[in-house]
């Protein structure tokens, strides 16, 4: 989708979302027809009373007939309460279902997106869309309809009254009307275009408001607090600049409103008070023509004025059609089916790889043959496609050419979901989800008992230290898990591989970033974790792969050299260079 859809596109991809809420929105809608009848009422009742009180004839205007128009009025007003309180009450909650609606297939899409998108996108312009944008679409879900429904019973009632009042100043009256339009019009493309950036901005605020306390731990150990308050106030100014263009533009539309107003008015009182004193209006229609004008005006008016509303939820409809639109990368075919038990026979064919927003490729033209169990090392300098070869396998990334075959099917005719419950991976750095130690254990397998995890935990070598803390398994990890040491982390992690339970294992550098004693702890914890499994251990100290099986040699010219630890030190290659620069 391009921003260059136009209005009536975005509108007509938005209606379906009230289809499930079509009686509320048609009663919604009726209420909002009742709550006119008081305004549209009132003048007549003024007229009546007015025209009979200077009526020739003696007794025109009686207490009964003052009391039977109070009584009707009254009942009118009961119902126009009534009306409102339903369009705010019931009305509202119709615009949140809307953004429940839409803020949970935003959820959802995002969940689908592939690594690549997520590359090139801050998570705090996407918070701004999942917040702010759909507030604004929930007013906008819930306004628009009455606003345009109520503006056009009140201009269409309103010419009519009119018309048989005074044909010639009501005719004149409604010419001026689309000058009016004509000024909105042009104003409000400079509304659209503001609220726009606002948002972009919100986003870009947030963006940064969360880099910079996720990493409050490096700012502080910097000192450099004073540098993210500078790059805070200048993106806050920059949003500071965008409202005032915003308060301007809107500063205008009301200035042109009131002038209009202003000029509508003594139109009316001028040519209707010529018209009365020429005895072509009585003095009940010429009050009447006055306050019908005032109706009319105030519609006008609120109209144009719910321009802002308008241009904010619509800027919130685009900005959110402009996420939907993007289209994951990496999906199911529409011929892929689950695979079931998986024995962890991995092939590659003259596997390539390069990034989409790239030419150079990473990988070109590997070949590797891992049977069932086989623990595969893969080692080399940084940039030579170590971890993007192991991204491969579970497809965060396709393959640009050739290959990958998983118990002899292609894994791109294999559903997303069953290919990656049957890859675990242990990354570097950990993430620990806000909550207990034990929902992240459980989120290797939801529907595990607690037995389960830990039975994990005990494999992972992780028991003894959650039991020892004060809360066990209920333990609160804090944001990241920063309530804990990078070695009981990582333990945690391996446990939810575990409960996890998959054919193929992917470690990656999982042990780098600990000290000697938390490696020592981990590397027992792996080592029982690989055992029965396909593992691909992506090595950074050398020492942690000396007993696997295969070692692969990556450089950018690919795999340069295979074997065990033993055959490649005798070739005195690249490997044997690599391991004398770690002992070294």
């Amino acid at each position: 989708m391009e921003k260059k859809m136009g209005k009536t596109g975005y509108l007509r991809r938005f209606l379906p979302y009230y289809r499930p809420y079509l009686p509320t929105l048609f009663l919604d809608l009726f209420c909002a027809v009742l709550t006119t009848v008081c305004d549209l009422v009132l003048p007549m009742i003024v007229r009546t009373i007015t025209n009979a009180a200077t009526a020739e004839e003696i007794g025109a205007l009686s207490v009964q007939m003052i009391i039977e128009i109070v009584v009707i009025y009254l009942v009118l007003r009961v119902i126009d309460t009534a009306a409102n309180y339903f369009m705010v009450n019931i009305g509202h909650m119709m615009g949140a279902h809307l953004e429940a609606d839409m803020r949970k297939d935003f959820f959802s899409h995002l969940q689908d997106l592939s690594f690549s998108f997520y590359s090139n996108n801050k998570v705090g312009q996407l918070m701004a869309r999942l917040s702010k944008d759909l507030f604004d679409v929930t007013e906008f879900s819930h306004h628009a309809p009455e606003e345009v429904l109520i503006g056009i019973v009140k201009f269409v009632t309103s010419f009519i009254i009119l018309m048989s009042v005074n044909v010639p100043l009501t005719i004149f009256i409604y010419l001026m009307i689309p000058v009016l339009g004509f000024f909105v019009i042009k104003i409000r493309h400079e509304l659209q275009h503001a609220f726009y950036s606002e948002r972009s901005q919100i986003g870009e605020i947030n963006a940064q408001i969360e880099d910079s306390l996720l990493g409050i731990r490096v700012v502080q150990s910097f000192a450099n607090e004073e540098i993210e308050k500078e790059k805070f106030k200048k993106n806050n100014e920059i949003f500071l600049g965008i409202k005032k263009k915003a308060y301007n533009a809107l500063g205008k539309l009301h200035c042109v409103i009131r002038l209009f107003d202003g000029c509508m008015y003594i139109t009316v009182v001028a040519a209707g008070g010529f018209f009365l004193m020429k005895g072509a209006i009585t003095p009940g229609d010429y009050a009447a023509y006055l306050l019908y004008t005032t109706v009319l005006l105030n519609t006008v008016s609120r109209l144009a004025q719910f321009t802002e509303t308008f241009m904010q939820g619509f800027s919130g409809i685009e900005r959110f059609y402009e996420i939907m639109d993007v289209e994951p990368e990496i999906k199911d075919a529409p011929d892929a089916e689950p695979i079931e038990n998986v024995t962890g026979d991995i092939v590659l064919e003259n596997v390539a790889f390069r990034y989409s927003d790239s030419n150079e490729e990473v990988l070109s033209g590997i070949d590797l043959h891992v049977n069932p169990g086989d623990n595969i090392a893969l080692v080399g300098p940084s940039g030579g496609g170590k971890t993007t070869l192991s991204n491969l396998i579970p497809r965060f990334y396709d393959v640009s050419e050739g290959r990958i075959l998983l118990d002899g099917k292609d894994i791109r005719k294999i559903t997303l979901s069953s290919l990656r419950s049957n890859i675990g991976v242990v990354q570097q750095d950990v993430y620990l989800f806000s909550g207990s130690i034990y929902e992240n254990i459980l989120y290797g397998k939801p529907d595990a008992t607690y037995e389960e995890v830990v039975e994990a935990a005990k494999l992972a070598g992780a028991h003894e230290f959650i039991s020892a803390l004060d809360d066990g398994y209920d333990t609160y990890v804090g944001e990241r898990g920063v309530k804990l040491s990078g070695g009981q982390k990582q333990r945690i992690s391996i446990a939810r591989v575990f409960l996890k339970n998959p054919a193929v294992l992917i470690l990656d550098e999982a042990t780098s970033a600990l000290d000697n004693e938390s490696e020592r702890m981990v590397q027992k914890s792996l080592e029982r974790l690989s055992e029965g499994r396909t593992v691909f251990t992506i090595a950074h100290r050398l020492s942690t792969i000396r007993n696997a099986k295969t070692i692969l040699v990556l450089n950018e010219e690919g795999i340069v050299e295979h074997g065990n630890h033993e055959e490649l030190m005798a070739k005195q290659g690249v490997y044997y260079n690599l391991q004398m620069m770690a002992e070294s």
